[in-house]
């Protein structure tokens, strides 16, 4: 065998044998960190409709003790007779989670509830769709206290107890706005961009105390969510274009996969799962060309509603239905809504 080919030969081997350990370490660190949720308590914000009560259903189908704490207590009950055939213990506590004084209470209800807290999913949100110029700061502010003092205040009221146990899994439900910057979403994205942050350092702290910590970044999810978010300016055609796409696939994930999939990263105590391969993808491609992504939204937002409208006052989504959003095209909306606790 000539050199060159011999030396080429050995690189290759040498690559594969490297990949191959890299994949074994891999592989073995997730087998350490895998953890049964039988018999573990799990709370989750906002976790009376929409994602947050397909979440409490998969945890329950594994047998684990769920909390839920949402604002509406109507809501509630809904989700707790929901989940009670499952056959688990079902805790709902109403709670405001941009309330420091609320959240101390909750955490402490549920912990003498059942003893303690093992999972925490930072799941609540809040959503304003809308130009630029129809955004006041109640609404940058609305969305900074729900997505991110909201899981900072959890967070810190239930690390005391993780800490001593030196065990414990926080699941921060971020969004790809929290990667990518969306045009007619920019206090949703500037509060999730905030909460990705914190969830990212606070897992490298964490992992000395046996605490792993995720970041979930899903793209949209047929959770049946539009009908309650908020829509501003020209509301109508907002919440036409956003409830059409949040509905169709391959725009939009099923809420039970995405649900799977969070469950799957919680239980290897992964860092960071994005849900979908698509949303992966635009992630990779924003990280390495952030400017024709900026470019490619400039032209995405001239296809989007001026401003005008209502103006600063929101509608939401359930009070701003056309036509379209009534059609076929958004059926699959429309079942989740229904099946989620998201019509009252």
């Amino acid at each position: 065998m000539p050199y060159r080919r011999r030396q080429s030969h050995t690189a290759l081997i040498a690559t594969a044998s490297a990949l191959g350990l890299v994949y074994g370490a891999q592989t073995a660190v997730r087998l350490r960190r895998h953890i049964s949720f039988a018999g573990k308590t799990v709370l989750i914000t906002g976790g009376s409709r929409g994602l947050g009560l397909v979440l409490a259903r998969q945890f329950a189908k594994e047998k684990a003790n769920v909390a839920i704490c949402a604002r509406s207590d109507q809501e509630l009950m809904r989700a707790r007779n929901d989940l009670r055939r499952f056959g688990i213990d079902v805790l709902g506590v109403q709670c405001d989670v941009t309330s420091r004084q609320q959240v101390a209470g909750m955490i402490d209800g549920v912990t003498r509830h059942f003893g303690s807290i093992d999972i925490l999913v930072n799941n609540a949100g809040t959503i304003s769709v809308g130009p630029v110029e129809s955004m006041t700061l109640d609404d940058y502010e609305q969305a900074m206290q729900t997505h991110f003092w909201g899981p900072l205040y959890t967070t810190l009221a239930v690390l005391p107890q993780m800490k001593a146990r030196q065990a414990g899994r926080i699941v921060n439900i971020s969004s790809i706005g929290g990667k990518i910057p969306v045009p007619h979403l920019l206090p949703y994205s500037a509060s999730k961009f905030a909460l990705v942050g914190f969830s990212g350092g606070l897992r490298a702290e964490l992992l000395k105390d046996n605490i792993y910590v995720t970041t979930v970044c899903p793209g949209l999810m047929r959770t049946g969510s539009p009908r309650n978010a908020f829509f501003k300016g020209r509301h109508r055609e907002e919440y036409t274009w956003f409830a059409i796409a949040d509905s169709l696939p391959p725009a939009s994930v099923s809420a039970v996969t995405a649900a799977k999939r969070i469950l799957r990263a919680c239980r290897y105590g992964q860092a960071e799962t994005m849900v979908t391969f698509p949303t992966r993808l635009a992630t990779t491609f924003h990280g390495i060309f952030p400017g024709l992504t900026s470019e490619l939204h400039a032209w995405v937002n001239h296809l989007l509603p001026p401003p005008g409208g209502i103006g600063t006052l929101r509608a939401p989504g359930k009070y701003s239905e056309t036509d379209l959003t009534r059609s076929s095209l958004t059926t699959l909306s429309q079942q989740a809504a229904w099946e989620n606790n998201e019509i009252g």
